[in-house]
């Protein structure tokens, strides 16, 4: 186990790959909190939600988790990019067909795909460490510029980022296996992130406004939730078992698919 664990991160040690996902990140945390506390300020107030993001409101700002908002508003955009990297590096496998060989020399297949899961596993939570400090950094130089009361925010500080990163780094383990179970599935990094992107910016919108009964049970709004510690619509204890289910599905499908599959000829 641990040798396919230290083989899957060794493959997946690629500085350009790397930097691209921890770029995106740093950039999406930067962009996230600049738009919020400027539309915190906007006498229109901000919108319920947009595609991939849903705002705090100006009570939340100003509270003791406000200083770690904005990691939860936009955990949807975490998480498309960890399901990106998440089905590029499982699909590259297949690309290039070094699957074969690591079938080849590891007939156990469920020990490749529990290697692939630690590895990614670690890099996401890398990824949230990343999303947290450029969080920490920005968030109080562009909130200060603006006319909220800030002052909780030195309230319980080492709780509210432990807990904001747990929150975080749960949802992208999410996404991430959503990432993984569609690449393995269609093989091609292409199709993965093209569905998650279409799920979380139109049919998750679409069926939510069609069906409001889904809204509970659909992975985009129980990521969220859990993202944010719970919400209105649903608990954090919920949304975690909500969660834990979807990545044991998308496990279990991964591991049928990947042990049943034909890919030594």
């Amino acid at each position: 186990m641990l040798h396919a664990l230290r083989s899957e991160l060794t493959r997946s040690r690629r500085p350009g790959v790397l930097g691209a996902w921890f770029g995106l990140t740093a950039l999406f945390a930067v962009m996230i909190v600049v738009v919020i506390f400027q539309l915190s300020t906007d006498p229109a107030g901000a919108p319920a939600a947009g595609p991939g993001v849903a705002f705090p409101s100006v009570e939340t700002l100003e509270s003791a988790r406000g200083i770690m908002a904005p990691l939860a508003a936009a955990s949807s955009m975490f998480g498309i990019v960890a399901l990106a990297f998440w089905a590029v590096l499982t699909a590259a496998d297949h690309s290039t067909g070094l699957v074969r060989l690591l079938v080849a020399a590891q007939p156990r297949r469920w020990k490749l795909v529990v290697g692939k899961v630690g590895a990614l596993a670690l890099w996401t939570a890398a990824a949230t460490t990343v999303a947290m400090l450029v969080d920490l950094l920005a968030a109080p130089v562009v909130g200060g510029t603006s006319d909220l009361d800030l002052t909780a925010w030195g309230t319980d500080t080492v709780a509210v980022v432990v807990g904001a990163w747990i929150d975080l780094f749960l949802a992208l383990l999410v996404w991430g296996m959503i990432g993984l179970v569609l690449a393995v599935v269609t093989r091609s990094a292409a199709v993965a992130v093209s569905v998650g992107a279409g799920w979380v910016l139109v049919v998750e919108s679409v069926l939510t406004a069609a069906f409001d009964g889904l809204r509970d049970w659909l992975p985009g709004s129980t990521i969220s939730a859990l993202a944010a510690g719970g919400n209105d619509v649903l608990s954090y204890g919920t949304a975690l078992a909500l969660g834990a289910a979807y990545v044991m599905v998308c496990l279990v499908i991964t591991l049928v698919v990947f042990a049943r599959r034909d890919i030594t000829d």
